[in-house]
């Protein structure tokens, strides 16, 4: 840790984040390799998915519009997916609802 002007310790990145998610620093790299695993599957998944419905690799503006709506489910299903893998499952879930909560404004009771 390093010390502050005011001799206020101030937390690194990990710290904050471990406060944040409630969990340790261990934790804190298996969900960061999680979300870094699901962002390369999604890159990896798009090159042969846009040479299915276009043709020489152009792009219509339509199908990038569609991609990127359809993307999103796909993505939430690999982070489930990888946090299962990884053990960190049920991180992940409550991660899930948290942000379908966001995207549809859903109140709890």
């Amino acid at each position: 840790m390093e010390q502050g002007t005011n001799n206020k310790v101030k937390k690194t990145w990990i710290q904050k984040l471990q406060k944040r998610w409630g969990v340790s620093a261990f934790q804190v790299f298996i969900i960061l390799l999680v979300f870094a695993c699901t962002g390369f599957s999604v890159m990896f998944l798009k090159r042969p998915i846009v040479s299915l419905f276009t043709e020489n690799g152009e792009q219509p503006l339509l199908f990038t519009i569609l991609y990127y709506i359809l993307i999103l489910p796909v993505y939430n299903l690999l982070l489930l997916f990888y946090g299962f893998i990884f053990g960190q499952f049920k991180f992940f879930w409550e991660f899930e609802k948290r942000f379908f909560k966001r995207i549809f404004r859903i109140k709890d009771k």
